[in-house]
């Protein structure tokens, strides 16, 4: 308590209210816990004055006061005559009720992990039978970069769904998705070419370019995806090296493009040479779909499938789907440089739960436990416009008429719920005001419900200034 309050910052505090709350001074003095608890404010920091709150909050400074009485009760502020009201250097657990508002992730985009998945069992028993096996030890060793030839012909087992009489010489083992992008990009363009993406498109994607100097060219979008047209105009202006789709399900926009799209576009990318990326992870939680690029035009098509999205994104495994064996000896050199191999452990995992059958008993389960959220997202979110596949793990809330994305996202980031805003997946502007919105993170459906509610009641809440100006 010895340190000087004027060294303080004025108004290190922005005020707002927890949404939801009955009594607006409580859910003044509940927001300032929040913040205190999740270490946005700091012990000793100085509080904005009691009229600017009020002021900043659009409410009565009585409501204002018993917000800071209540706050002095639970023991997280003091008053000090002629300097103002500070955070407490200790404050104390008096059993307030609100340790902190739970943070609740709806912004990691990875798969439900249901207890029928069971994921804490197979991995350890797996690993376990793999190191016991006559030449388990093998699997600890350096590899080729393709991957080994067992985890290649196991490959190819999982793609036949996708991919016509896939060999095992044209594909590659990689150390995820966004690993094996990586390399599909630096085998096909060099800085200051172009790629062709969806306005929204994966901010994986946007990271390459940003770090490789590759431009991006953006394609108008609508609720079914890349619109044709816009691709053909593209090519017309600038043609570019390759055009990135995600096929189903799209990251964010959770669009399927229809049959017709993509053989529209198939036709556009032969008759101006341009590559396909086809990044398809979402595709085996469909049990279906249409059919896929790689199968449209095998010769331009890079097909990229990570178990990511249909099992665990902790094996750090994708498969790549090249268009000729040269192809993929050129890509497992671009990996051979960046990191080497894929993890051989984890490839064996892979591979031995696709050729035993576990890899689809864990995709349905979790499929299972996908649709089940969506249906619970359905029923809170029944009142906003968003768009979803009943199997996906995410969808695309469009916001209302008064928020603003990114308004929106800093404010539930304040509730202690993630969303990702639209300007995090922009090519170009504008993009949508709208939010994605991941299902799978959450512990289970309680957590889940309890984050989507509290986004649901903060949508309906008048817009409060993101940074209060005091």
């Amino acid at each position: 308590m010895g340190q000087n309050p004027q060294a303080e910052p004025v108004g290190s505090w922005r005020p707002w209210i927890i949404p939801g709350s009955q009594l607006k001074s409580r859910g003044i003095v509940d927001a300032l816990e929040t913040d205190i608890r999740n270490g946005r404010v700091q012990p000793g920091s100085r509080l904005p004055p009691q009229r600017a709150i009020a002021v900043a909050l659009q409410v009565d400074l009585t409501t204002v006061t018993r917000a800071f009485n209540e706050a002095r009760r639970r023991g997280l502020i003091d008053a000090r005559a002629g300097r103002g009201t500070f955070v407490r250097r200790v404050i104390e657990d008096r059993g307030s009720g609100l340790a902190a508002v739970p943070a609740i992730d709806l912004s990691l985009n990875i798969p439900p992990q249901p207890p029928a998945a069971r994921l804490q069992h197979l991995i350890p028993a797996t690993i376990a039978d793999l190191l016991s096996s006559e030449h388990g030890m093998l699997h600890l060793h350096y590899q080729e970069s393709t991957g080994s030839v067992p985890d290649r012909v196991a490959a190819a087992r999982w793609l036949a769904k996708r991919i016509d009489d896939p060999k095992p010489g044209s594909l590659v083992v990689a150390s995820g998705a966004q690993s094996a992008l990586f390399g599909v990009c630096e085998c096909l363009i060099v800085p200051g070419e172009s790629i062709a993406a969806g306005i929204a498109t994966y901010p994986g994607l946007r990271a390459i370019a940003r770090q490789r100097g590759y431009k991006l060219a953006p394609l108008a979008m609508d609720d079914s995806g890349i619109i044709p047209e816009s691709f053909e105009e593209s090519c017309r202006h600038s043609v570019p090296k390759a055009i990135y789709i995600i096929p189903a399900i799209d990251n964010p926009t959770t669009a399927t493009l229809p049959e017709e799209r993509r053989r529209r576009i198939v036709e556009i990318a032969r008759q101006f040479r341009v590559a396909i990326i086809e990044d398809d992870p979402y595709s085996p939680l469909l049990n279906g779909g249409p059919i896929s690029f790689a199968r449209l035009a095998p010769e331009l098509t890079w097909h990229i499938a990570t178990l990511s999205k249909c099992a665990t994104p902790a094996l750090r495994i994708a498969y790549v789907g090249a268009p000729s064996e040269a192809h993929a000896m050129r890509l497992a050199g671009v990996l051979r440089a960046v990191n080497l191999m894929a993890p051989p452990l984890n490839a064996a995992v892979a591979s031995r739960w696709i050729v035993s059958g576990v890899l689809d008993e864990i995709r349905e389960a979790i499929c299972e436990e996908a649709a089940a959220r969506q249906k619970i997202a359905r029923a809170v979110l029944d009142d906003f416009a968003f768009a979803a596949d009943p199997h996906g793990h995410h969808l695309w809330l469009s916001m209302p008429p008064h928020w603003h994305a990114a308004d929106l996202a800093e404010h539930a980031a304040r509730s202690g719920i993630a969303v990702v805003p639209s300007s995090a997946f922009a090519v170009a502007s504008p993009v949508a005001e709208a939010v994605r919105i991941s299902l799978g993170a959450a512990p289970d459906r309680s957590a889940l419900t309890q984050g989507l509610k509290r986004l649901s009641e903060l949508l309906v809440q008048p817009v409060l200034p993101a940074r209060a100006i005091i």
